[in-house]
């Protein structure tokens, strides 16, 4: 059996340094034909090498006519370097927002594509829609909850007043039924419109003071089977905030942690991780702020559901039967209330809330 390695191509021999470096790195000819492309740009967008060469460039761009403008440019020797930002295509239709660098290559037909993840502007997207759709959860929770409540409390009154005229025993247990959960509902309501009823009380808090509280209480229910890790930044200052605010909206996430690491319990490797950290030089929504407090909320459980990332924090949204769908919801409020934002990054086997508030 002949395990040798293919032979590269002349052009892959000059530019394989390429495949090196973390940055996506493309050669093409002035057509935006891919001549080369480094293993990063095939990872970034989920494409064989092979089948990138000869494809042109321009499928995998948003800001086509910059590109064939630079290359024209290019080809008659008129730049040395343009930059401009686009967005990359990726095969599962997401998309990368990425600075554009466009060079002459090494040949007089070869230009040189770099391109740059903007890790930071996608961040800020994502921050941007996370307000956005608080603010309309916000409006519609309050304005669904008030809709709720009057007519449930004419349902609850009726059912009673029903109740005094039977007096067949059995036909009173249905009116029961009714009131039962009438004030199900309306205990429901309650917790929806909690969280902005509730006055901001404002006092210093130390957040390591939060975290012990909340260890203290996730250890009480699961006492067997997990481990809650304290990884403590002790520099962190006290800052002006609402210490049991803070206190219910990481209750919130771990309790939440813990209950997905149900098996983990049962098998005595469940890990909570509650770490904290210093931020420098943060934006937060659209804000930049020199100095923020990150507490990440870490456990080894089997990972958020792929169809609940992008409503994790929305009302009524639960990955678990029973869950009622808010514990997430008001987290998010609760932090948003101290300036902050909370964001989820999760795989099998690691889910990290972080949770960022600006400090003075």
């Amino acid at each position: 059996m002949n395990l040798a390695k293919p032979e590269l191509s002349p052009l892959a021999l000059r530019y394989q340094a390429f495949d090196m470096l973390a940055t996506l790195v493309a050669v093409v000819d002035t057509q935006a034909r891919v001549c080369f492309a480094n293993t990063a740009l095939e990872d970034m967008l989920g494409v064989s090498r092979r089948a990138l060469q000869g494809a042109s460039l321009l499928d995998y761009l948003s800001e086509a006519e910059t590109l064939t403008q630079a290359l024209a440019d290019a080809d008659k020797y008129r730049f040395s370097a343009l930059r401009y930002d686009a967005r990359l295509l990726r095969a599962n239709q997401e998309t990368t927002p990425v600075h554009v660098i466009v060079a002459p290559g090494e040949q007089a037909d070869e230009v040189l594509i770099e391109l740059l993840p903007q890790e930071q502007q996608a961040r800020q997207d994502r921050e941007d829609r996370m307000v956005s759709q608080a603010q309309a959860n916000k409006e519609l929770i309050r304005n669904l909850a008030h809709e709720i409540k009057n007519p449930l409390g004419g349902i609850r009154g009726a059912a009673q007043l029903l109740e005094m005229e039977i007096e067949s025993r059995e036909l009173t247990e249905y009116t029961q039924v009714i009131v039962r959960e009438a004030d199900r509902l309306q205990t429901l309501v309650d917790r929806l419109l909690a969280p902005h009823r509730r006055p901001h009380v404002v006092s210093d808090v130390n957040i390591h003071e939060v975290c012990e509280r909340v260890r203290s209480l996730i250890l009480a229910e699961f006492p067997r089977g997990l481990r809650v890790q304290r990884d403590y930044d002790t520099s962190l200052p006290e800052f002006r905030g609402d210490f049991e605010q803070l206190i219910q909206a990481v209750l919130n996430i771990a309790h939440n942690a813990a209950l997905a690491l149900s098996e983990r319990i049962q098998q005595g490797d469940a890990l909570i991780t509650l770490r904290t950290r210093v931020a420098r030089q943060t934006t937060v929504s659209k804000q930049r702020f020199r100095l923020a407090l990150e507490l990440h909320v870490i456990d080894n459980g089997p990972g958020v559901p792929e169809n609940l990332k992008d409503r994790l924090f929305s009302p009524l949204v639960s990955g678990r039967d029973g869950g009622s769908g808010l514990g997430l919801n008001l987290a998010q409020t609760f932090v948003q209330q101290h300036q902050g934002l909370i964001e989820c990054d999760s795989v099998p086997g690691l889910t990290d809330f972080k949770i960022v508030i600006p400090l003075p």
